[in-house]
């Protein structure tokens, strides 16, 4: 079974930065890519930022490009950041990652995704 677990949260200032760390474990195939979503109260879950197997190929939401960098580690593939700065009280969330077979899916088909993790919660006071 597929496993996704979601670390670095918490709480920062306005103008502040976190970084957040995802680990897939439980996949049976390689070259997926890997992606982080967030998530408020009364919202649907909502694509923040997409990279693929090979790190060099990255997709952000509007909302995010130029304050947040998504980033996979070279040795171990299954592991992903999320370096999160100049952040808005808007970007207050439960932040989850997930993996798909393209970033394309990541943006257009994660609610279909069949796992998920538990999240982890950035709150940016103003």
């Amino acid at each position: 079974q597929v496993q996704l677990v979601e670390s670095g949260g918490g709480l920062v200032q306005g103008g502040g930065s976190l970084r957040l760390s995802c680990s897939v474990s439980g996949r049976t195939d390689s070259g997926y890519a890997m992606g982080w979503f967030r998530q408020t109260p009364g919202k649907e879950r909502e694509f923040v930022a997409g990279i693929d197997w090979s790190g060099v190929t990255t997709n952000y939401a509007v909302s995010v490009k130029g304050r947040f960098t998504i980033s996979r580690d070279n040795n171990a593939k299954n592991t992903m950041y999320l370096q999160m700065n100049a952040l808005k009280p808007e970007d207050t969330a439960v932040y989850y990652c997930n993996a798909a077979r393209s970033i394309s899916t990541l943006v257009v088909l994660h609610t279909t995704l069949l796992y998920w993790g538990r999240g982890t919660q950035v709150t940016v006071s103003s």
